[in-house]
């Protein structure tokens, strides 16, 4: 067996140094089942990070599914196949009613750059309005949006950003009606800066969890105001349900649901095939026609029959399995052990998020809320080398990301308590 030591020289060799591992010491995966992953030395570790694995590292029923289709056939979109048909059918009808085109892709920076195409097209503007500290991919256009990793003097003057909504550090503290109104007031501002900049807006995007801004569920009532906001200047409303779709959040199947409201545009990625490659841009018939009157559209793996046949299982899983039951369940119980190391440890100034996503963000002092971000670096390597995966983000890098596999079971999520438990007490 290769040494960690000889395959990280490979790697270094080999592989650009752009690219980024996960732990100060690198983690050697080898197999994956469940929640649970295993090193080249048989040792296991409970993922509490890995959203892309929605339904659990190599589901029997969607690995079946996916060698059943490629010992088949596998071709693209310009032939006739009713698979990519009957996964089209059944997504849009766990979307509320009016997103019924889908258009498929293989990743979420995908999703997202087709959906600004389409955006720009459908209303005839350019630009775009982000959060401050948003991720939404890696492509040319979708990366000059990604504020999280952009830096401002090389984002394009289409984009403009407004604060996410979080009354914990922004501008607006208290958690009401009142202060979502002046958070969404702020899109008024950039429809303003883009106005001066030569560009009306195309579509206004974020993440419905708010994953990178820091794990945030605002009350319905920003969302509601943001939509209002940006449709009567001519924009679209796009969800990214890249994070918080497939019953993450519990409440709803998708994130934006949490909002009572509806997308002109969703885009959907990773979790949707479970670590395969799948993804999608899910919008309304009178969208998608004012799209294809300019633009004829094709990918070549976006809605291959092994990719609909794996996005279907998919499907089977979380209605056969009764996920969303168990995000609810689970997440409740993981809350309030949450809640609970909070009440105990000062280094937790506040615990968000909700179902199998949440966040702790971390402060050395609850009075200046001064950012522990070396602190939660440290958490985040203390509990790897304990056999527990989790990350950190938030514009400090100060919040511990919570975020496991939709099996996760009660079980496992008092073993992640147990493990924060401990950490939390070295400080």
């Amino acid at each position: 067996m290769v040494s960690d030591e000889e395959l990280l020289r490979r790697r270094r060799r080999s592989l650009s140094p752009s690219y980024r591992l996960f732990y100060e010491r690198p983690v050697h995966l080898v197999r994956g089942e469940g929640a649970w992953l295993f090193d080249a030395e048989g040792r296991r570790y409970l993922d509490c990070y890995n959203n892309v694995a929605s339904v659990g590292h190599c589901h029997p029923h969607v690995v079946e599914a996916l060698c059943r289709q490629a010992a088949t056939l596998n071709t693209h979109t310009r032939y006739l196949h009713e698979t990519v048909v009957r996964y089209a059918e059944r997504l849009t009808g766990t979307l509320p009613d009016g997103l019924e085109v889908c258009m498929f892709v293989c990743t979420g920076t995908e999703a997202n750059d087709l959906a600004v195409r389409i955006a720009r097209a459908a209303t005839g503007n350019s630009g775009i309005i982000v959060t401050q500290n948003a991720y939404h991919g890696n492509s040319a256009t979708v990366f000059g949006m990604s504020t999280e990793e952009c830096p401002e003097g090389e984002r394009p003057d289409c984009v403009e950003t407004v604060e996410a909504p979080c009354t914990y550090r922004g501008s607006f503290a208290d958690d009401d009606n009142a202060a979502m109104q002046r958070f969404a007031g702020q899109v008024d501002d950039a429809i303003a800066a883009l106005a001066r900049r030569g560009h009306r807006p195309a579509m206004f995007i974020c993440d419905s969890i708010f994953s990178s801004d820091g794990v945030l569920t605002p009350r319905p009532e920003y969302l509601q105001q943001v939509y209002r906001r940006i449709r009567a200047a001519g924009g679209l409303a796009v969800a990214d349900e890249v994070q918080s779709g497939l019953c993450r959040l519990g409440d709803h199947f998708w994130g934006f649901q949490d909002s009572a409201v509806v997308p002109d545009i969703v885009t959907l990625g990773k979790p949707l095939g479970d670590g395969h490659p799948l993804a999608a841009v899910v919008t309304t018939p009178d969208i998608a026609e004012r799209f294809a009157a300019r633009f004829d559209y094709f990918n070549t793996f976006g809605g291959n029959p092994v990719s609909a046949a794996v996005g279907l299982a998919v499907l089977d899983v979380i209605q056969q399995q009764e996920i969303q039951r168990n995000v609810l369940e689970t997440g409740a119980y993981l809350r309030a052990g949450l809640l609970g190391l909070a009440e105990r440890h000062q280094l937790i100034g506040d615990v968000r998020g909700k179902g199998l996503f949440h966040g702790l963000e971390l402060v050395r002092d609850r009075g200046t809320r001064e950012p522990a971000d070396s602190e939660a670096g440290r958490i985040r390597e203390l509990l790897r080398e304990n056999g527990v995966l989790l990350g950190t983000t938030g514009p400090f890098d100060n919040v511990i990301k919570i975020r496991p596999p939709l099996v996760f079971t009660r079980d496992q999520a008092q073993l992640l308590l147990d493990h924060l438990e401990r950490a939390l007490a070295t400080f």
